[in-house]
């Protein structure tokens, strides 16, 4: 892939038109940058795509600008980073910026209140979505789709049922998955 100046007018254009026209958060976005980056571009594997969500969303801050700035980086290091970063905040801003001038004034209306919940029932939809989809390239693997199920319920359990840290169960997944897929990263590396 070469990274010309067309190059990054485009990494800049799909990050900013992601971020303008995504409505509910992160994961919503996440599904977006998938079907963008692996499905249409094909600049990323499904792997890589699952990996920057992970680490995302283990890291401090918000969950879409750090899938981006992972992606940007992926993709064109540093200035690429930069890129996608900045086109991700962009279009939020703005539109934070212009609906502060009016929102008080339609905080209380009655069709901006049922735009509102609509706008939520589609997030809900797409956030199902991203859950399906990661769980499709989860489970093509069926060992490796037990142990994972196990470690998820575990967690669960361990955090709503039991109160434990929650840095305690995300140190434990981290140790569990480098010992039971440790096999998978040298596999890569000889394939190479």
């Amino acid at each position: 892939m070469k990274r010309d100046f067309r190059f990054y007018i485009k990494l800049f254009i799909s990050c900013f038109e992601l971020s303008a026209f995504t409505f509910g958060g992160g994961y919503v976005m996440i599904s977006l940058m998938r079907k963008k980056f692996v499905e249409k571009l094909g600049w990323l594997n499904e792997e890589e795509m699952l990996d920057f969500t992970v680490i995302a969303q283990s890291s401090p801050g918000a969950i879409a600008i750090n899938t981006t700035l992972l992606l940007g980086f992926r993709l064109a290091g540093i200035p690429g980073a930069i890129i996608t970063v900045f086109a991700t905040v962009l279009p939020p801003f703005l539109i934070i910026y212009a609906l502060s001038f009016g929102y008080s004034a339609l905080q209380y209306n009655a069709v901006f209140q049922g735009v509102m919940r609509g706008m939520q029932a589609g997030v809900a939809a797409v956030i199902t979505d991203v859950v399906i989809g990661m769980a499709k390239s989860v489970l093509k693997n069926r060992a490796k789709a037990v142990i994972s199920l196990v470690l998820m319920i575990g967690a669960f359990a361990a955090v709503s049922l039991f109160s434990v840290n929650p840095m305690l169960v995300i140190a434990f997944a981290a140790v569990s998955g480098l010992l039971l897929f440790r096999d998978e990263s040298g596999e890569k590396e000889d394939r190479k």
